[in-house]
């Protein structure tokens, strides 16, 4: 998508300057800065080389393509910067023991560096579900995505109502510390409030200490039951804090949560479980039942089980389609349907208009009937 701007030049005239507009898909990036936020937490700011304005809905990630020792890896990282700042995004990662592509990207990612990135998507977002009153949760470097939503609040002069509860396990853990202190400081709707598990030698602190409990929530929130919740951080904190607001008798409707992460061992476990009895069922199949899937740039067809993905038919073809969650949620897999129907269970990693296209998520698709795909 293509948008026109008009420039004043030096001469009096006015040039139009086409710029193109950010949308989900596969973007050439470079870094252009990063930004040392804590000890082990830095941003990495990314632009492209042509203008592009990155239009996204705060609180949506993107898809990092990566090489990482010969091989091509996926990982996804929610924008922590606002769409109001257009022609660039950030990333924040933090460094983890044993984390395999953060601490990659720390140690590798500098200014200058290229990559590429898919998205931006995610229904984990302030824009779909607009209040009057928001509370924002998050546990360390979960922050991200709702740090996007409240630059974007502060930086459009929005007159919604935002409490900002953050938790960190000691001070110098604390991600986006200034800035915060500082927005709060500037305007009357932003309501701060910052909590340390634990002091560590030489710290001082004069904020919340220990864990986000009941207690510290109804004090830091006393009108919860009016506020629309988005929460991200560590999936026991997740875990913790739906219980607490179910606990209150808080409306879950009002409730959201940055699904995107590890894969949970209970969806692996169900996974493998859904795989062992679909290899079981696929003996059974009479040849008259099984689907025909034709990929068209590859030339290649191949027949699948009632059931199997798009992607599963894409490996017996011998073709790789990039995927990096598996269930839905990053849009790395999406790949474009020229003939037939599928049955697609996603989990925000699609936009309504790539499938009003055609496309679709090949990990969590099923063809229909006999299907050809553009790939």
């Amino acid at each position: 998508m293509n948008t026109s701007i008009d420039t004043f030049t030096p001469s009096g005239s006015f040039t139009p300057v086409t710029t193109q507009v950010w949308s989900n898909g596969r973007h050439a990036v470079r870094c252009v800065k990063t930004i040392k936020e804590t000890f082990d937490t830095k941003t990495y700011c990314f632009m492209a080389d042509q203008p592009i304005m990155f239009f996204f809905k705060p609180g949506q990630f993107v898809t990092l393509e990566l090489e990482i020792d010969g091989e091509q890896v996926f990982r996804s990282y929610t924008i922590s910067s606002s769409p109001s700042v257009p022609y660039s995004f950030s990333i924040t990662v933090k460094r983890v023991p044993g984390g395999f592509v953060s601490n990659w990207i720390h140690d590798n990612i500098e200014e200058g560096a290229e990559l590429a990135v898919h998205g931006p998507v995610g229904d984990f977002n302030s824009i779909d579900f607009p209040a009057e009153k928001m509370l924002l949760l998050s546990g360390g470097v979960g922050i991200t995505p709702v740090m996007s939503m409240a630059r974007w609040a502060y930086d459009t002069n929005t007159d919604v109502d935002i409490v900002f509860v953050h938790s960190a396990r000691t001070p110098q853990d604390l991600i986006f510390h200034r800035e915060l202190e500082f927005m709060s400081s500037r305007i009357s709707n932003f309501h701060l409030h910052l909590i340390c598990e634990r002091l560590e030698s030489g710290q001082n602190w004069a904020g919340y200490r220990g864990m986000l409990d009941e207690a510290k929530l109804l004090m830091t929130t006393p009108d919860l039951m009016e506020r629309e919740v988005f929460c991200c951080g560590p999936t026991p904190y997740m875990r913790a804090v739906k219980r607490m607001l179910e606990g209150l008798g808080f409306d879950m409707n009002h409730y959201h949560e940055e699904a995107f992460g590890p894969t949970p061992d209970e969806i692996e476990e169900q996974a493998t479980q859904d795989a062992e009895i679909a290899a079981e069922e696929a003996e059974a199949i009479l040849p008259s039942e099984l689907i025909e899937v034709a990929f068209t740039e590859s030339d290649k067809t191949v027949e699948v089980a009632p059931g199997e993905t798009v992607h599963a038919a894409a490996a017996k073809a011998g073709l790789t389609i990039p995927k990096a969650c598996g269930m839905g949620i990053c849009g790395t897999c999406k790949v474009k349907v020229v003939k037939g129907d599928v049955e697609m269970t996603h989990n925000g990693g699609i936009t309504d208009e790539d499938v009003e296209e055609g496309y679709v998520l090949s990990c969590c698709s099923a063809p229909k009937g006999d299907l050809v795909v553009e790939y």
